[in-house]
């Protein structure tokens, strides 16, 4: 494994590090199974921002009797209403789940704790308020709680900012091949560098879209990170294949980004992440990739659940991706994988809640009455 450090902290975190979200829901042994094994192959930074009590549970084991050889990334601002991921700005609330963080995973501090997932300039200033999370996030710092401060968002504007306000320790963003001619990323990656400013670069496959077959794809302007909180959906063509060696070694040339953190749902993927590490010069060669993405781009559902909770209780990410799956081919299984589901896409109220919170500007209720034509 190759390791670096981490902008102006002392962490030297592995290259390849691991995005969790798509460990939440699988059996105990499965995310016993990639956390070792992660660890074994020299991962030693895991981005982990659900708040189910489940899921934390499962992690704590997972990583019992090798924290040590962990950095552990906390999200201040994440939350489990119901079984259901949300993001708040209620201080009472952000400060249990971070306190929960702290008991699940059986240690007592977290090695880095994010201001989570904010992307207007309302939030963020209400971040940096008296009062807000930034001010809880120093105290937490104080009282040895958390090692150092982090902010994660999908806006190069209000990322920026806070970059160059000085007040974090480490940046997560969005960077993969579809935001290459983005306007503005050169501009944070240049604040980032000035700064010292750790940058974990997430969403490396773009969600899913760059490994898949498809030759044209539709992406918002969310997913990969956005300028601005303007931007219309984009069709950009690819090549028919791009690989997960590729995808990484784009992003790790990038200036300023330390580590990337791919999500990663069983040992194949983990395997998948990792090849880059043995991948030759060859295999990992983007030049022929780059003109299809000159011009900046972005459009589908990365199943994240950022746009949870659903009033009707639809696991919306799930039903998404079972959608997407049906697109390519409809088959028995998924039918009965759907219908299983407490609730699907039929219960959808097309209250617009979820719409509201996409950082991925993604037409959820759009997609959801689409979905129902699928599977009807």
């Amino acid at each position: 494994m190759e390791y670096r450090k981490l902008g102006r902290t002392d962490l030297q975190v592995s290259a390849v590090s691991l995005g969790t979200e798509y460990l939440i829901d699988q059996s105990d042994a499965k995310v016993t199974t990639v956390i070792r094994t992660a660890l074994d192959r020299g991962v030693n930074y895991f981005d982990l921002f659900f708040a189910q009590s489940r899921f934390r549970d499962q992690m704590g084991t997972a990583f019992a009797g090798r924290r040590d050889q962990a950095i552990l990334a906390a999200h201040l601002g994440a939350a489990d209403i119901n079984g259901q991921y949300e993001r708040t700005r209620d201080p009472q609330l952000s400060e249990q789940f971070f306190l929960d963080f702290l008991e699940r995973y059986r240690t007592d501090h977290a090695d880095l704790l994010f201001l989570h997932n904010s992307d207007t300039q309302e939030d963020l200033d209400q971040m940096l308020a008296p009062g807000g999370l930034l001010e809880m996030a120093r105290r937490f710092q104080q009282e040895g709680k958390t090692r150092f401060i982090g902010f994660s968002g999908h806006n190069a504007t209000t990322s920026r900012q806070i970059v160059e306000s000085g007040a974090i320790d480490v940046l997560m963003f969005p960077v993969n091949l579809t935001n290459h001619s983005m306007p503005g990323r050169a501009d944070l990656f240049t604040a980032c560098n000035e700064q010292q400013v750790g940058l974990v670069a997430m969403k490396p496959y773009a969600g899913g879209n760059l490994l898949s077959d498809k030759t044209a794809i539709l992406v918002d302007t969310f997913k990969m990170g956005r300028a601005s909180l303007d931007g219309a959906p984009m069709l950009m063509e690819k090549a028919a294949s791009i690989s997960p060696p590729q995808c990484m070694a784009y992003v790790l040339d990038q200036p300023s980004v330390t580590t990337v953190v791919p999500g990663c749902a069983d040992m194949k993927q983990l395997d998948e992440a990792l090849a880059w590490l043995q991948a030759s010069d060859a295999e990992k060669d983007i030049s022929a990739l780059l003109p299809a993405f000159e011009r900046f781009g972005t459009g589908e559902c990365v199943h994240c659940n950022h746009c949870l909770p659903c009033p009707s209780e639809i696991d919306i990410g799930q039903t998404l991706r079972l959608m997407q799956q049906a697109q390519k081919e409809m088959t028995p299984a998924l039918r009965e994988e759907y219908s299983a589901m407490p609730a699907n896409a039929a219960d959808c109220i097309e209250c617009g809640d979820c719409v509201e919170r996409c950082p991925f500007g993604v037409d959820v209720t759009a997609q959801m009455a689409q979905t129902v034509e699928f599977f009807a």
